[in-house]
């Protein structure tokens, strides 16, 4: 058995291949087998790597691969001033501490496409990533109530290191889906488990589309993390959101 061989046998695919390649650049720049070694042992970390990168954007169902270079700040002057806040997005702090972000705008300021963005930037970092409509997650919760797999459905929403929760707000929800939706919420704040909401709906309407104040009140306040907001021009969120910060994505 070659060497080639037995570095596939050890699940050492890209050693494998570039062996041959790792032993001529040894040879020509009077590497070390230390340095030969290493040189190959890092391009099968980085292959690893690529590999689990693109296994999270498999799971994600993010479908697009953008970065934020492809966000239009000059679209709208409060994208500009606010532009400082969006990229501190893409630190992905907020992922360790638990935080959520909510992003709220009118039908076509871009919160979608920024949820997205954010969510290949987690995927990139080799988080576990979930993107998912608002009325497609609960449309899977309420039919698995019917199956008795709702258990197995509710670790499926609550167990990616980041959830992005789209357009909620387009239709007004019942009771029994308004208390789906906070258990998501409450079980991911419990976990420390981040989500991105993007709605059309400011905060003070909330309670319009979840059956009732009270399960707005609980979702938006709920304990475990900051909230930061992405509002639209028309009106600003109540600042007594805990750790609340506006943007205007415009």
């Amino acid at each position: 058995m070659t060497l080639a061989e037995k570095l596939d046998r050890l699940r050492l695919p890209t050693m494998s291949r570039q062996l041959d390649q790792a032993l001529q650049h040894a040879a020509e720049k009077n590497l070390s087998p230390a340095a030969a070694l290493e040189w190959l042992a890092d391009l099968e970390l980085e292959a690893r790597n690529g590999r689990a990168v693109q296994r999270r954007f498999h799971f994600s169902r993010l479908h697009t691969q953008h970065s934020i270079d492809a966000f239009l700040f000059q679209h709208h002057k409060s994208r500009l001033q606010n532009k400082a806040r969006i990229l501190r997005l893409l630190d992905l702090d907020f992922l360790a501490k638990g935080t959520n972000v909510i992003l709220v705008g009118n039908p076509g300021t871009g919160k979608t496409f920024l949820s997205k963005i954010i969510g290949w930037r987690a995927c990139q970092a080799n988080r576990r990533v979930l993107f998912t409509t608002a009325m497609d997650m609960l449309n899977q919760l309420t039919a698995s109530q019917v199956d008795h797999s709702l258990v197995r459905k509710l670790k499926f929403y609550t167990d990616p290191a980041l959830l992005i929760c789209d357009e909620l707000g387009y239709l007004a929800l019942d009771q029994q889906t308004s208390n789906l939706f906070y258990q998501i919420v409450s079980s991911r704040h419990g976990l420390h488990h981040s989500t991105i909401i993007t709605t059309n709906t400011v905060f003070s309407e909330w309670g319009n589309i979840l059956h009732n104040t009270t399960i707005a009140t609980a979702i938006v306040e709920s304990p475990g993390g900051e909230l930061r907001s992405l509002p639209a021009r028309r009106r600003q969120p109540s600042q007594r959101q805990q750790g609340s910060a506006g943007v205007d994505t415009g």
